[in-house]
């Protein structure tokens, strides 16, 4: 697992326009929220998706980008988003590179059944590079607002 004030793993991804982009392209310039969640159009995910959308004028005041990433095709990516108009990047970590490298492809047990699942979790990455908060586990609802506050305080 991932701690704070470790340097944040590199990794290049497509996104849902089919674009290559990587954690270098913000080093030096931005700061990044990198969260992970399950599946595209699920209650959960979409609840996420909309309230960083919510946010996103406030997030970009802050110098900072936000992008999701899940195990979904770069189609399903740009279906999610045009019919919820969400205002977030999202990667199609299609192979689980980034989801490995970030400690988020868990095993889960559910009704009993186990299987491989992306924990919910978030990565608050400053412009140098460095993991500024490690948040595994994370619920939807609020986790939004709670990380643009912690991205304030960045300064």
């Amino acid at each position: 697992m991932l701690e704070n004030k470790q340097i944040a793993p590199l990794f290049v991804s497509m996104n849902q326009q089919n674009k290559p982009i990587q954690l270098a392209d913000y080093l030096g310039k931005k700061n990044v929220v990198l969260y992970f969640y399950p599946k595209d159009d699920t209650p959960g995910c979409t609840i996420e998706a909309n309230d960083f959308t919510k946010l996103a004028d406030e997030f970009a005041a802050q110098d900072t980008v936000v992008i999701g990433v899940s195990k979904d095709s770069c189609e399903s990516h740009q279906a999610f988003i045009d019919k919820f108009g969400l205002k977030v990047e999202l990667l199609a970590d299609t192979t689980g590179e980034v989801c490995e490298s970030y400690g988020v492809w868990r095993e889960r047990e559910k009704n009993g059944v186990k299987s491989m699942a992306i924990l919910r979790s978030t990565f608050i990455i400053n412009k140098a590079g460095l993991l500024e908060n490690v948040m595994y586990g994370v619920m939807h609802d609020g986790h939004a607002h709670d990380v643009l506050t912690q991205i304030k305080r960045l300064g």
